[in-house]
């Protein structure tokens, strides 16, 4: 079975709003990025619970935290990031989330991602020691310009990290904006290690994002793979198809039931069941 779930924070900010549209087209999960324009580990305790209280009411379950750790510069402080990294544990925790969405930090323009490797895997091990204490799995995002950012990299930061607490998402638009091939390249070397897909496609040599199946992400390739595969897990909608930034997006209730119904269209034309 394969379980719909998706970035709600791109409908709307408010999370009513973001609700109903789930609802509506039947996603019983999201990966909670953000609420009312708050980011998830920025919510008070009280915001928390009430947030928790409306998806629970709604009977929508959290597939990960779409947290922001290691979203910052390799060569900055640290230590105040393993604290954000426990404020994810605990709303985590909190929200029943099994996951926790993470990235292996900016490199310095310029710089070689090669000669910060030993640091990158230094503060990837803090965190990942820091997950499995809370029984959480890290889900490392392939986005652009972090450290694992194209297929042979994240290959080995899965290789050096290999516990059951970190684990791979495949981002199939990010790769085609690092100018790599997501069927090609990444699923030859990372197939084993993949736990979770975030649904997105783009043009190639472009910045466009596009609905998935529409640019070259070669989705229907991974689609059959995954199938194959047996692969048994989320696709998380995160369209991108208006404004967005390193930390978030708007797309908007229309846009966002576009790309959903795109993923559908493509699982009904492999043929799989899905959530």
């Amino acid at each position: 079975m394969w379980t719909r779930t998706g970035f709600a924070d791109e409908i709307a900010d408010d999370l009513a709003e973001q609700i109903a549209l789930l609802t509506e087209l039947g996603v019983k999960y999201v990966e909670f990025r953000s609420a009312w324009g708050i980011n998830v580990l920025k919510l008070d305790d009280e915001q928390l619970a009430r947030a928790k209280q409306m998806l629970d009411e709604a009977g929508i379950k959290v597939s990960s935290v779409g947290s922001p750790i290691g979203k910052i510069f390799v060569t900055d402080d640290f230590e105040p990031h393993l604290a954000d990294m426990d404020r994810a544990l605990h709303v985590a925790q909190y929200l029943g989330a099994p996951n926790i969405r993470i990235f292996s930090f900016f490199i310095p323009e310029g710089d070689d991602p090669d000669q910060h490797r030993d640091e990158v895997l230094r503060r990837m091990r803090a965190l990942v020691d820091r997950a499995a204490g809370a029984d959480v799995v890290l889900l490392h995002e392939n986005e652009k310009d972090i450290y694992g950012d194209v297929p042979s990299r994240v290959k080995g930061l899965a290789d050096a990290l290999a516990c059951d607490h970190f684990k791979l998402i495949i981002d199939p638009a990010n790769y085609v904006q690092c100018d790599a091939r997501p069927f090609d390249e990444a699923w030859p070397l990372l197939r084993d290690r993949i736990a979770y897909v975030h649904v997105k496609d783009a043009v190639a040599g472009t910045p466009t994002i596009v609905p998935a199946g529409d640019g070259d992400g070669q989705w229907r390739e991974l689609i059959a793979a995954l199938k194959e595969s047996g692969y048994d897990g989320f696709f998380s909608i995160e369209p991108h198809l208006a404004d967005y930034t390193a930390f978030g997006a708007m797309t908007g209730p229309t846009l966002w039931a576009k790309a959903h119904d795109a993923l559908v269209g493509l699982f009904d034309e492999v043929g799989v069941e899905y959530a």
